[in-house]
């Protein structure tokens, strides 16, 4: 490859990685609230919760981008505009959050019910439980199903090429049709390849290490 072709693969990484990681902050701040709702004593707002996660698992990502880049600039009473990595972020950390909040509710409750019933007992808020109790240890529990699904998230990124952003398939495409040669798409997929594999170790580290201190 050329050095201008490179340069487009290396600036299409870069984007990939910072794409990733903003939705993923994104999907842990609002997975982890939609997760505690799930588990909380509100019905109404438990409720909602569940209508939201169930509403993201139930459509195609592309669905939620293409709304967001060219709905949303159109509405007749709020239109919003965001840039196109902007609209990735929300898209792709919303849409995640709905698989966060599943698991994050999965390891609230592989708590032990006597923790909580130990925590009520010390005259601890729910807020306080939450806090002290509750979502550091479903945070250890949840630690490989988050990282697979980072993994996953990190894959999802390809989608945003869709509403023009920057990301490495992308650029893919660009010097694919600049050079005519297919074979750049073998080289983006060793390049995801050679990213997850690093973040999959890290993962099963964490994970080792989590127990131990168990």
């Amino acid at each position: 490859m050329s050095a201008e072709s490179i340069q487009l693969i290396v600036n299409g990484l870069l984007i990939t990685l910072a794409l990733t990681a903003t939705s993923t902050i994104v999907a842990l701040i609002f997975g982890t609230v939609l997760g505690v709702l799930r588990v909380g004593s509100n019905t109404v707002l438990r409720e909602a919760a569940a209508g939201y996660i169930e509403f993201f698992r139930n459509i195609p990502i592309l669905t939620v981008l293409f709304f967001m880049y060219f709905g949303l600039s159109r509405s007749q009473v709020l239109p919003i505009r965001l840039s196109p990595f902007s609209t990735a972020t929300w898209g792709l950390g919303l849409y995640t959050a709905a698989y966060v909040a599943e698991i994050i509710r999965s390891g609230i409750y592989a708590v032990g019910r006597g923790q909580i019933e130990a925590a009520r007992s010390l005259g601890l808020s729910f807020t306080q439980m939450l806090r002290l109790v509750l979502l550091p240890q479903a945070f250890s529990v949840a630690i490989p199903p988050l990282g697979t699904l980072l993994i996953a998230l990190l894959k999802n990124t390809s989608i945003a090429s869709t509403i023009v952003v920057g990301e490495l398939f992308y650029q893919a495409g660009i010097v694919e049709g600049r050079t005519f040669n297919p074979n750049i798409f073998l080289i983006i997929g060793m390049i995801y390849v050679a990213v997850n594999i690093p973040l999959g170790l890290l993962v099963n580290y964490t994970e080792r290490r989590l127990r131990i201190l168990r």
